[in-house]
C-alpha cells in the first residue's frame, strides 16, 4: 500500500495545466480572472519568467479567485499570467533535517543542500482525535529552576510564554532548547527580525542545541501568507519526530505575529474587522495551531508558544484566547527583569494546570508553601519598603521576609545555567524544610514571650 503523504501528494497534485490571469491587485489581494481553485491551493504567477513566484488560495470574490503572496512580488500587472501548482503546499522531513535552518516553503536557507533520504509530510495534517490522547503523566525537563519547581511541565504539554516586547522572551526560548531532555526540537521563528534569526542561532541556541534542532524561519519581511505557512511547517516537522516514537519539543516564537499575519489575510479578503481589529479567522486559526501539539500513543510534542502583549496588557485578545487554549502559561515581567531576576518569570501570575499530576506530594507542598511566601511579601511589599512594618507583628509576613532572599536566588538563574531537575526539586523541599523551621522558631518565641509577659 502506499504511504499516505505520498498518496496525497498525488491526489493534490495537478495533472493539467490550469491557467489564469491578473485581473486586479488591491493590496495584499492579487484577484485572478480565466480560472478557480480551492482555498489553499498553491499558484504561480508568470510561470514562464524567471521570476515567477508563489501565492495561495485565500478566498473569492464573485468566482474570481483572491490570491495572498507567498513571496514578495516584484513587478507584476494586469493580465500577467497565473497556473495553478498544486491544491496543498508540500514538504518533506527526516532524522537528517536535525542542524539545519529552513524557510517556510522546507527549502534551506543555510547554504547546504538539503538531505536525500527525507519523506514527504502533511502540512495541513488534522489535530489527532480527543480519545487517541493518553494522559500527559510524565515531566519534561527544561532546565529552568522556576519553570521545573513551581509550573512542572509535562511531556506533551503546551504552555505559553506571555511578556512584553523586550522582557526575555528568546533568551527563555534559549534557555528551553538548551536544557531540555527532548529528544528533538523544532523551532519556528515567525515575524523576528532578521538581525535576531542568526543572534539567536549562535548565542541563545549554540552549536550543541543546533544539532537536535530544526530551525523554521519567516522574518518581518516576508508575506504575511509565507509568515503563517512557517508555522505550518514547523508543526508538520514536529509531528513527523512524534511518529517516529520521539519526545518533540516545540517552540513557536511568536503566536502573536501569527496572528497578525492572519489579520492582514482576513481583511485582504473581505472579512470583517472584529476584536481589536481581528477578523473572525484569527480565532479560529489558533486552536487548529495549538491542537495538532500534544501526546500520542507513538509520542509526544511539548510546546511552548511566546505570546507578545500589546503594552504589557495580559488581557489582550490573542493572550485572553490562548490562554483558555494552552495546558498552563507563563508570565515574564517588567518590573523582575528591572530588579535583575533572570529568567523574570513572575510565579505568581503563572500557572502549569498538570503540575499536581507530574510532581510527588512532597515537591506540590514545597511549591504551595513557595507561592505562599512570596504571595505574602508581595502583599506588604509596600509596608515592608517604607520600614512601617515591625518585626514580630505578624509571624506569616516574618516568615515571607526571611524567605525572600533565598527565594529570589533559587529563582534566578543564569542564561548559560542548566539545572537538573532532581537536583532543582531537591532544592525546593529543602527551601520548604527552611520555612518550616522558621514557623516552629516564631512559633517558640511567641510562646516565650507570652510566658515572660504572664510571670
Amino acid at each position: 500500500m502506499m504511504p499516505e503523504p505520498t498518496a496525497k501528494m498525488i491526489r493534490e497534485s495537478v495533472g493539467f495545466k490550469i491557467f489564469g490571469r491578473i485581473a486586479a491587485v488591491r493590496g495584499e489581494a492579487i484577484e485572478i480572472e480565466g480560472m478557480t481553485a480551492p482555498i489553499g491551493s498553491i499558484c504561480e504567477i508568470n510561470p514562464d519568467t524567471a521570476d515567477r513566484r508563489l501565492a495561495k488560495v485565500i478566498g473569492f470574490d464573485g468566482n474570481r479567485p483572491i490570491l495572498a503572496p507567498m513571496e514578495t512580488m516584484s513587478a507584476i500587472s494586469a493580465g500577467d499570467r497565473v497556473r495553478l501548482v498544486s491544491r496543498g503546499m508540500s514538504l518533506r522531513s527526516g532524522p537528517s533535517l536535525c542542524g539545519r535552518v529552513i524557510d517556510a516553503f522546507g527549502r534551506p536557507i543555510d547554504g547546504m543542500p538539503l538531505p536525500d533520504d527525507l519523506t514527504p509530510v502533511d502540512p495541513q495534517r488534522a489535530a489527532p482525535e480527543s480519545l487517541d490522547r493518553p494522559p500527559i503523566d510524565t515531566p519534561l525537563q527544561t532546565g529552568v529552576r522556576a519553570i521545573d519547581s513551581m509550573l512542572t511541565c509535562g511531556n506533551g504539554q503546551r504552555l505559553g510564554i506571555f511578556a512584553g516586547s523586550g522582557v526575555g522572551k528568546s533568551t527563555l526560548l534559549g534557555m528551553l532548547a538548551r536544557g531540555s531532555s527532548a529528544d528533538r526540537i523544532v523551532i519556528c521563528m515567525v515575524g523576528e527580525r532578521g538581525r535576531e534569526v542568526q543572534e539567536f542561532i549562535q548565542r541563545s541556541l549554540g552549536e550543541a542545541g543546533l544539532r537536535r534542532s530544526v530551525v523554521v524561519v519567516a522574518t518581518s519581511d516576508r508575506p504575511a501568507a509565507q509568515r503563517i505557512a512557517a508555522t505550518w511547517t514547523a508543526t508538520a516537522i514536529a509531528e513527523s519526530f512524534r511518529d517516529e516514537g520521539k519526545n518533540v519539543l516545540l517552540l513557536v516564537d511568536s503566536v502573536t505575529r501569527l496572528a497578525m499575519a492572519q489579520r492582514e489575510l482576513g481583511l485582504a479578503a473581505g472579512e470583517p474587522p472584529t476584536t481589536r481589529g481581528y477578523p473572525p479567522s484569527v480565532f479560529n486559526l489558533l486552536p487548529q495551531v495549538v491542537e495538532r501539539a500534544g501526546r500520542t500513543e507513538k509520542g509526544a510534542i511539548t510546546a511552548f508558544y511566546t505570546v507578545l502583549v500589546e503594552g504589557d496588557d495580559n488581557n489582550e485578545p490573542i493572550a485572553d484566547t490562548l490562554r483558555g487554549l494552552l495546558d498552563g502559561h507563563i508570565v515574564l515581567s517588567r518590573d523582575l527583569a528591572a530588579q535583575a531576576q533572570w529568567p523574570p518569570i513572575d510565579v505568581l501570575q503563572s500557572l502549569s494546570r498538570l503540575q499536581p499530576h507530574l510532581v510527588s506530594p512532597a515537591t506540590l507542598k514545597a511549591a504551595s508553601t513557595a507561592r505562599g511566601h512570596l504571595s505574602v511579601y508581595k502583599k506588604n511589599a509596600d509596608l515592608i519598603s517604607i520600614g512601617a512594618y515591625r518585626g514580630g507583628s505578624d509571624p506569616v509576613v516574618d516568615a515571607a521576609i526571611a524567605m525572600r532572599d533565598p527565594m529570589k536566588l533559587f529563582l534566578s538563574q543564569g542564561a548559560e545555567e542548566i539545572a537538573p531537575m532532581e537536583q532543582t526539586l531537591a532544592a525546593l523541599e529543602g527551601l520548604e524544610k527552611v520555612a518550616v523551621s522558621l514557623r516552629d522558631t516564631n512559633a517558640a518565641s511567641r510562646r516565650d514571650a507570652a510566658t515572660t509577659l504572664n510571670q
